[in-house]
Parts: structure tokens; C-alpha cells; sequence
């Protein structure tokens, strides 16, 4: 794709298996790329040419600052921002206001924080942001409040940041996936790759649970010239499940007459 090479990504997140997807597909078009992650054994792992490794918390204002620091520093500039990194922190119905404040800092908060560290780069290089949002910010999911309620700010803030970054020559959009192999459903089904698309078959027109380099090609098109007039949406990664609806892909009216 035109316009990544020799440009620089910042990944918070990078280290998680959908991350490391968006890191190699950057490095494939020729950007450099700062990971930012909490794992430090992950993030580390993945340092070689083109490619950095900062231990981040994206609660943390002074991390996020020695971030974008340290990214110019060793790269000499920033161009993207993709925002994978999330909390999965979320007990329903339940959750106490500490948890709401820690699953919005780090799902949403952080981000933002992490935009206003780097626009004056971003805007100096007309650069892009890509925010992650999901399915599950458009459905309701039972027991489950946290996650979806800041996934579906997180389209919100895309749609703002979009507006207001716009005279900054900065796009900004989303990306929705679907079920994704990636590190929590790795960790569920410990490892089981089949079983993880068994279950999912059902929820999605394609079958199957996406790949996380299916994901990562929609983020680096983002990020793209190809993307030039692209702003303020949000691309559903979804193997058709927003499409679907309630019904699945099987019929349900002649349920009615058995």
C-alpha cells in the first residue's frame, strides 16, 4: 500500500496477538513501529530492526509522554497511532465504580491522552489514527457492561476526534472485529483454535473467527494513502456478524410451525 513507507506506527497493545499482526503488517509495507504494552516479556521479544519495544500503562500520563518521546527519539518521527490495547475488566451489572473508572481509563482515556502527547507530530505529518472498537459496542451481551459500553464510546470519540483533528490533517477511524483469534480467546479455549471457531460459526456469516492478520489489513489500509478520503468511520472486520442480527444463518420462521 502507498504512503507507510519509512513512516512510524505507535502500537499500545502491539505485544497482544492481534498487535503483533498490525506490527508485521506495517514492517511488510516498510513503516517502523513503537510497541507499547504492560508485557514487558511479549513487547521485548519483539524488538529488531524497525522495530522498538516501551513498557506503557496508558493510565499513566508520564508514560505516555516518555512514549511519544523516546519514539521520535529513536525514530524521528510519528505518523500513526493504533490503538489496540483494551481491558477485558468487566463483571456486569456488578462492576464497582472502581472498575468502570479503570476499564474507561484504559479502553478510552488513555487513547485520547495518547493523541494529545502526539498531535503535533501527527498533524506535522498529516498522519492517521486508528482507534479499535467492536461488535460488541452495537449489541447488548449478557453480563457484560464494561467492555461494550467503552467500545461503543470509543466509535463516539472516533467520530469526534475525526471533526475536530480534521484542520490538523489528521484522519481519524475505527476498526470493529469480530470474534478474533487473539490472546483472550486463546486463553478461554486453551489454544484450541477449532473449538474457538465451533463455537463462533454460528454468530458469523463467514463461519469462523478472523484471523488477527485479517484485522491488521484494515488497519494498515487506514493508515494508507489509499485511505486519503477516509475519516470519522468504522470498518466492521466482522465476518458478517453485524449483518446477521439475531437470526443467525439458519431460518427461523419454520420453527413456528413444528
Amino acid at each position: 500500500m502507498r504512503g507507510l513507507k519509512d513512516k512510524v506506527a505507535i502500537v499500545p497493545g502491539g505485544a497482544t496477538k492481534i498487535g503483533q499482526a498490525v506490527v508485521a503488517a506495517f514492517r511488510e509495507h516498510g513503516a517502523k513501529v513503537m510497541v507499547a504494552d504492560i508485557n514487558t516479556d511479549a513487547g521485548s521479544a519483539m524488538v529488531q530492526d524497525g522495530v522498538g519495544f516501551r513498557e506503557t500503562n496508558l493510565r499513566d500520563d508520564k508514560a505516555i509522554q516518555a512514549l511519544v518521546e523516546e519514539t521520535k527519539a529513536e525514530f524521528g518521527r510519528i505518523d500513526f497511532l493504533v490503538n489496540v490495547a483494551c481491558s477485558y475488566l468487566d463483571n456486569g451489572a456488578d462492576s464497582t465504580r472502581a472498575e468502570w473508572l479503570e476499564a474507561l481509563d484504559v479502553n478510552v482515556v488513555g487513547s485520547v491522552m495518547l493523541m494529545q502527547a502526539a498531535r503535533k507530530e501527527l498533524a506535522a505529518n498529516k498522519g492517521a489514527i486508528v482507534n479499535f472498537g467492536s461488535i460488541s459496542s452495537r449489541v447488548a451481551q449478557t453480563g457484560r457492561w464494561l467492555y461494550p459500553v467503552s467500545k461503543a464510546a470509543i466509535l463516539q470519540l472516533t467520530r469526534n476526534q475525526a471533526m475536530d483533528l480534521a484542520p490538523d490533517g489528521i484522519r481519524v477511524n475505527a476498526v470493529s472485529p469480530g470474534w478474533t483469534w487473539s490472546n483472550i480467546m486463546d486463553e478461554l479455549t486453551e489454544g484450541n483454535r477449532e473449538k474457538t471457531d465451533k463455537v463462533a460459526a454460528p454468530f458469523h456469516l463467514l463461519g469462523r473467527v478472523a484471523d488477527p492478520e485479517e484485522v491488521a489489513a484494515a488497519v494498515v489500509f487506514l493508515c494508507s494513502d489509499e485511505a486519503s478520503f477516509i475519516t470519522g468511520t468504522d470498518i466492521r472486520v466482522d465476518g458478517g456478524y453485524t449483518a446477521m442480527g439475531p437470526e443467525r444463518a439458519a431460518p427461523a420462521i419454520p420453527l413456528l410451525m413444528e
